[in-house]
């Protein structure tokens, strides 16, 4: 599960609140809200009630679910560094680059893995009749 799936499950308040809090937006142009014209948004005069949810095991899994698809970009970034490093003739960082490879096709033989499922439910579940 991902943060967008997690969020659609969460009620819309709580998820306006995430969202707005950590600058999750689709549209990257338009600037953040105040926190002012977020209450007026969600219909609240303070983010009390925010505060306090942010203590629940509800905020918390979707923090991880958060800080898990950032790792996610920032190893993009830092494998793109490593790899323009080693290009260089950097032995350092093609001894680096040699050892994250390994890492990164065992990760990517997972992820094969989760979307193989994904395409074998929906193959299964496409309500087609055959004659």
């Amino acid at each position: 599960m991902n943060i967008y799936e997690a969020l659609k499950q969460t009620e819309g308040k709580k998820r306006a609140y995430f969202e707005w809090k950590h600058d999750i937006r689709f549209v990257q142009g338009a600037p953040k809200k105040s926190e002012e014209d977020f209450l007026k948004t969600v219909g609240l005069k303070t983010l009390n009630g925010f505060i306090r949810w942010e203590k629940s095991q509800e905020y918390k899994n979707l923090v991880l679910l958060l800080l898990d698809s950032k790792v996610a970009n920032d190893y993009d970034v830092i494998y793109k560094n490593i790899v323009d490093k080693a290009k260089d003739g950097d032995e350092k960082f093609i001894r680096l680059f040699l050892s994250i490879q390994k890492d990164i096709q065992q990760n990517a033989k997972l992820a094969a893995k989760t979307f193989n499922v994904v395409e074998e439910e929906s193959e299964e579940n496409d309500d087609l009749v055959l004659d």
